[in-house]
């Protein structure tokens, strides 16, 4: 997953301690939790990609702590900001930060089976191609029955319904035309292509949308 210094992105403070904070991720954390709580299996193993800063695996074990959380990241100074805010935390349920690139293909064979995996705030950062190779790893990364949420902005309809998003996407796509949001139609059917079954889509807060997919038995 290249790493990109992106338009508009949401801002992130580092903190003396070496934690990176970000104020969307702890504004999204709550919402998050929610469909987790709706959607997540209730025990089992949990993989992060991308998990960024760390504030959203740390809040995920505290709050689900029948599952084993598997945070990972590409950039080192976020792998090391992870692995403060689980040093803080002290959670048995918190494993290291290990560096992952979720658009590279291949890693989802060499994964043992996972009961959840999480996406949060990263599809409109990629290429359709990466985000397709995310998701055809992830689905074989899963557990039969296992969940796989996608949360982030999309487009209804190849139309953004906000003019929030609509300056947002415009920066992503003038920066890097294979960046920006995708709609929500066509990670579906990337979804269903891979093999994977539509389970819920929650609206969330901020025109957000959460995408919960899972694998059935073969």
């Amino acid at each position: 997953m290249p790493v990109r210094s992106v338009p508009g992105a949401a801002s992130v403070a580092t903190a003396v301690d070496g934690k990176l904070f970000a104020p969307s991720a702890a504004r999204n954390l709550d919402p998050l939790c929610g469909v987790l709580t709706a959607f997540a299996p209730k025990c089992g193993q949990a993989l992060e990609l991308a998990s960024g800063t760390g504030q959203h695996v740390f809040g995920f074990a505290a709050r689900f702590p029948a599952l084993s959380w598997q945070p990972t990241e590409v950039q080192p100074q976020r792998l090391a900001s992870i692995d403060a805010y689980a040093a803080e935390a002290g959670l048995p349920n918190l494993r290291p930060a290990r560096q992952l690139d979720a658009t590279a293909p291949g890693w989802g064979h060499g994964e043992a089976p996972t009961d959840l995996i999480l996406l949060s705030n990263l599809m409109h950062l990629i290429s359709e191609t990466e985000a397709r190779v995310l998701i055809i790893e992830a689905a074989q990364a899963l557990a039969i029955g296992g969940r796989f949420v996608i949360y982030g902005p999309f487009m209804r309809d190849q139309k953004l319904t906000s003019a929030g998003d609509r300056n947002f996407h415009r920066a992503l796509s003038d920066f890097d035309p294979d960046m920006g949001y995708k709609d929500i139609a066509d990670v579906r059917d990337w979804l269903t292509s891979a093999g994977l079954c539509i389970v819920a889509e929650a609206p969330l807060p901020a025109n957000n949308l959460a995408l919960i997919a899972e694998r059935p038995a073969d």
